[in-house]
């Protein structure tokens, strides 16, 4: 028997990963994830929709706007995500519709090659978390304020933002939300911590089958043009190849991390990720 493409095997974790978090909804050609618990969104929303199957017929015009209609019902953006290669005619319909497309290149690293050392500033360690870490609702911060000032130069957000958008965390939910998932091995949050036990840089990665995509990599913007997102991408890469994990991959919206990526050893799979009027990945 032949072992499934990369692009399966991609196709594959996108159907399977969100059921972790949501409950799926049918529309005929499309389906529809929604949160089973009400709160801060996972991975891809959820409440993203994408193709029922990858063999499953063209979406029509009446299948696409009864998603929208739903996510609107929900309060939720109208988010569709899905590979292109695999359905390729779904990007016309969803323009047609009106949404904003975008492309998220994908890479995926080489099971077999050895990811290389990573130096890290004096005093500078890196580690997954534990689901009661007292770090936790700092880490899972860490993503918000890199996304709001993106790219890779440095930036005024530092430990007293961190500080605040960490206590909105606790306030809100997402962190007792989260443990469960860190408890039951659903996600994998690793972060790299400064000498004083502030986090400075932070991932995660949810594994299905064998296969993850590695997300929310972000670095505190006082912290940035130290190497810590590549140490901490490579610390989770490490991670998931030790816990099982065969297919590692990512995707990313700017040339200046795919290079950072590439010096890693990912390599461009070859696949594209659209994504229309949805947010970035965050936690």
């Amino acid at each position: 028997m032949s072992q499934p493409s990369l692009r399966d095997r991609i196709e594959q974790y996108y159907a399977a990963v969100p059921l972790l978090f949501a409950e799926a909804e049918e529309f005929d050609s499309l389906c529809l994830f929604v949160r089973k618990e009400a709160g801060a969104p996972f991975y891809g929303g959820p409440y993203h929709a994408r193709p029922a199957s990858a063999g499953a017929a063209t979406a029509t015009a009446a299948d696409i706007a009864r998603v929208r209609a739903r996510q609107r019902e929900l309060g939720v953006p109208e988010a569709f995500e899905w590979l292109a290669e695999v359905t390729p005619s779904l990007r016309a319909r969803i323009e047609a519709a009106g949404l904003p497309v975008t492309e998220r290149p994908l890479m995926t690293l080489d099971p077999h090659h050895p990811l290389p050392p990573q130096s890290l500033p004096p005093g500078v360690t890196i580690r997954a978390l534990e689901a009661d870490d007292p770090a936790l609702p700092a880490v899972l911060a860490i993503p918000q304020l890199a996304f709001a000032a993106e790219g890779t130069a440095l930036g005024p957000a530092g430990r007293a933002e961190l500080a605040v958008a960490a206590e909105k965390l606790i306030a809100d939910g997402t962190v007792a939300m989260t443990r469960p998932f860190l408890r039951s091995g659903h996600k994998t949050l690793a972060a790299a911590f400064a000498p004083d036990g502030t986090p400075l840089a932070a991932g995660h990665y949810h594994p299905a089958h064998g296969i993850t995509e590695i997300g929310g990599i972000g670095t505190l913007p006082t912290a940035r043009r130290q190497g810590l997102g590549a140490a901490v991408m490579a610390a989770l890469a490490s991670h998931a190849r030790d816990h099982g994990v065969h297919t590692v991959f990512l995707a990313y919206a700017e040339e200046a991390v795919a290079r950072i990526y590439a010096r890693l050893g990912f390599r461009p799979a070859g696949t594209t990720l659209l994504i229309a009027n949805q947010p970035a990945r965050g936690q």
